[in-house]
């Protein structure tokens, strides 16, 4: 075997295997970052302890398929109910709605409505957002009562949230009414208050 003696190249040598050691201690020693990575369980773990752990972590990933079924049933369920809600692309058009709904069932129930007035809309929980329109008109309490009914039975989210009666012709038993109709509209509707 012949081997050359030439300082140039062992240096060389030398050189690349001082780099190739470092890059071992770094690449050995430093954190990756990946903390996605399981943990290593310590050697030192007892069987038992390990058989503890393998039983949780198979109890844990049975459950999942369970969590995943509530998951789209509370899905399909929340889309249900909000079917109902009042889509528009604006607040006056979700407005308009309203007013829409509540003088097709005025009319229904034979009144008209004599004054309309929207407050400013306001948030409804975390994810919504509610208009409010109140209407001035004279009626019976007959008409009142099939007006009520058929508003809760209406498709849109719509509930009365605010209602005055007075008399006003007691020979005709007519009654004064100022009613507030409120409809649900999605939170994006819903103006953002400044601090």
């Amino acid at each position: 075997m012949n081997v050359s003696r030439d300082p140039a190249r062992d240096r060389k040598a030398l050189i690349a295997l001082g780099v190739a050691v470092l890059l071992f201690v770094v690449f050995r020693f430093l954190p990756s970052g990946n903390d996605s990575v399981p943990k290593v369980v310590a050697q030192n773990a007892s069987i038992d302890d390990l058989e503890l752990r393998l039983r949780r972590l198979r109890l844990s990933m049975a459950r999942v398929p369970g969590k995943e079924a509530v998951l789209k049933e509370a899905a399909s369920e929340l889309a249900g109910r909000e079917r109902g809600l009042i889509v528009a692309d604006t607040v006056n058009q979700a407005q308009a709605q309203v007013l829409d709904a509540v003088k097709t069932l005025a009319h229904k129930e034979g009144f008209d409505i004599r004054a309309t007035d929207f407050s400013t809309p306001k948030p409804f929980g975390d994810a919504y957002g509610e208009v409010a329109l109140s209407i001035n008109t004279e009626c019976t309490m007959e008409q009142l009562v099939n007006f009520m009914a058929d508003l809760s039975n209406e498709q849109r989210l719509l509930a009365t949230s605010d209602l005055r009666i007075s008399t006003a012709n007691p020979k005709q038993k007519t009654i004064n009414l100022r009613l507030t109709v409120s409809g649900l509209v999605p939170r994006r509707l819903v103006p953002e208050k400044k601090a």
